[in-house]
């Protein structure tokens, strides 16, 4: 066994607590936590004292942790094997009972959240049509084996996002696209929807929340702007802008007052937490290391804000803002596995030029030694999201194990603006690969980077990405390794869920119109210019991006005699996620590199 599969291990051992939510009386927080190898609800009081008590103990993972405003029970979801075919569970605040709400075999329900008097749950299924998300809302004191009737039922995706305060009405967002929704105003005694948002062009309106005191909605939305804004929507007087930074404000909370907002900026990746009066008033929190924060949580007397924060040396924990003083702390103490903060590394934040005289992003990370050393280049997937600087135990190891790691946000990312979000969209597709290639380029004229030893590494999109680079590209690489990844448009649209094929449609284009264009840039259909060796990963249950994917370039390249290993869990989605899966995976992964960047140089 070679001596770093330890270290390794190490590494993979490393926990993150997420998603908390509060008791009612506020003595303790809920969370999520991986300490058993899948998230599961746990709880630990918000003194900090005493061990975290687990309540949870399922093999698969739960997600989408909420308390109810009124009782002392929260609702989660699970899925099976990461076929992301959630049912929504009700969970006393003991950890019992533990009751299934949602009987929707082979369908997916997305939890909205609790009325205001904790009586009902509203939930999104497409229980009718594969394809489409109707709306419904559920008594949580009743035992059903089935659906109720929809309170909305219409071709399209639905999600509810908000009730009102008198629980009559839900504000539910309709999907239009990628980056594009609507909010309209569900009346739950009429049946009757309101259009709150009409809008030309693209418009996004996210995390509503209803506030009592004034009857507006808050919520982020970038209509008409190229960044996101905390906004406030009167309904029937349209959306004025409460706060408005040339960076996304991407996260909000409402206090349950009413009086005041939490809210998050993103500042290139790195996060900056506010507090925003409803007059529109900002104050900076000034007493959190830096790092990217996410899920604002307000306790029920507002006193406390929990949220999760985490760096490239930190691994994501909850943290609490005591509202009174302006103090924070961190509640939970996640396992570092052994390892000290000093034995993980900051990223340098830099832009290179690409071919049409643009500058792109990247976190440039190296290594401790100087010397000429093998980089891996790891592209995100989405491909509207952002490589921020979190915690990431893998490319971590990739450091320990003496490789410089480069992470760009080639054209496409988020944070960047909605200009720059949609400069890869359909046609301009392989332009981002560009950026990729000249990201390659950038590294070798680097002295510390041996221009021989680059590879390529990404997942789902960030997986298209790595074989569109390894055709398109070939001679800058020595190896890529690919999960979950894309190798043929048209098959992927063809075969990916019902539920997203209209959606990716929106940002890859369309079977009906762009399908010779989608053929003509699919790897599978490049395959024979690969030269570098290729690794394959995917979970057999992936609804995303089906096995399908991975199956067919496997095979081309076996024809065609190439190098290349693949690696299938029976067990595992759009993603690793059980901690024995990932250490298998990872492990194939280290090897794959050592063997074709390092070679004889490899330790055993």
């Amino acid at each position: 066994m070679m001596w770093w599969v330890k270290v390794l291990r190490q590494y993979l051992a490393i926990r993150a607590a997420r998603s908390p939510s509060f008791s009612l009386d506020e003595r303790r927080l809920y969370f999520l936590w991986d300490v058993s190898g899948v998230p599961q609800v746990w709880s630990v009081g918000v003194e900090g004292n005493g061990w975290p008590q687990q309540l949870t103990f399922h093999r698969e993972r739960v997600a989408a942790l909420r308390h109810s405003p009124r009782r002392p029970e929260m609702l989660f979801t699970m899925d099976q094997g990461g076929n992301e075919r959630h049912q929504i569970y009700l969970l006393g605040e003991g950890g019992h009972p533990e009751r299934r709400l949602t009987f929707a075999e082979g369908a997916i329900c997305v939890p909205g959240d609790f009325s205001p008097d904790g009586e009902w749950v509203a939930f999104a299924c497409n229980a009718r049509h594969a394809a489409f998300f109707d709306v419904y809302v559920m008594r949580v004191s009743e035992t059903a084996t089935s659906l109720p009737d929809p309170v909305l039922r219409a071709d399209g995706t639905h999600y509810p996002v908000a009730w009102a305060p008198d629980g009559n009405k839900l504000l539910v967002s309709r999907v239009r696209g990628s980056m594009n929704n609507d909010l309209l105003l569900l009346d739950l005694g009429s049946g009757t929807i309101e259009l709150l948002t009409p809008h030309q062009g693209l418009a996004s309106y996210q995390m509503p929340a209803w506030n009592h005191r004034d009857g507006c909605v808050y919520l982020l939305s970038d209509q008409g702007r190229e960044f996101r804004a905390l906004c406030r929507l009167r309904p029937g007087e349209g959306l004025e802008v409460l706060h408005g930074p040339e960076a996304d404000v991407d996260g909000m909370a409402l206090r349950p007052d009413g009086s005041l907002l939490a809210a998050t900026v993103n500042e290139d990746g790195w996060s900056r937490l506010i507090l925003v009066s409803v007059e529109g008033e900002v104050t900076q929190v000034g007493s959190i290391p830096d790092g990217v924060i996410t899920e604002l949580q307000w306790s029920p007397s507002g006193r406390y804000l929990a949220f999760v924060h985490e760096s490239p040396v930190c691994n994501p924990e909850v943290w609490l803002l005591d509202s009174a003083d302006g103090s924070s702390r961190r509640l939970t103490d996640s396992s570092r596995s052994g390892l000290a903060r000093g034995d993980f590394l900051m990223p340098e934040l830099v832009t290179y030029p690409t071919f049409d005289g643009r500058r792109i992003p990247a976190w440039y990370y190296h290594p401790k030694t100087s010397d000429s050393c093998p980089c891996v280049v790891m592209v995100h997937g989405g491909p509207e999201s952002q490589k921020r600087p979190t915690f990431d135990p893998l490319l971590q190891f990739f450091l320990r194990q003496g490789y410089a790691v480069f992470a760009p946000n080639v054209r496409g990312s988020t944070g960047y603006g909605r200009t720059y979000t949609h400069l890869d969209d359909r046609r301009r597709r392989m332009d981002a690969v560009a950026d990729l290639a000249w990201g390659a380029r950038w590294l070798r004229t680097r002295p510390e980077i041996d221009p021989r030893r680059i590879a390529v590494y990404g997942a789902s999109y960030g997986g298209f990405m790595v074989l569109a680079a390894l055709c398109y590209y070939p001679d800058l690489w020595a190896a890529g390794v690919d999960l979950v990844g894309i190798a043929n448009f048209v098959t992927f649209l063809e075969n990916t869920g019902p539920w997203r094929r209209r959606l990716r449609e929106s940002e890859y284009g369309s079977l009906a119109e762009d399908r010779q264009f989608l053929q003509s840039i699919s790897p599978i259909h490049h395959v024979d210019k690969i030269r570098a060796p290729l690794l394959l990963i995917h979970g057999m249950n992936d609804p995303r991006v089906p096995v399908t994917e991975t199956q067919q370039m496997v095979k081309r390249l076996q024809e065609l005699g190439r190098c290349v290993e693949v690696l299938y869990f029976p067990d595992e989605g759009h993603g690793i996620v059980k901690t024995h899966n990932r250490f298998t995976a990872y492990q194939k992964v280290a090897t794959f590199l050592e063997q074709h960047l390092k070679g004889d140089e490899r330790d055993e």
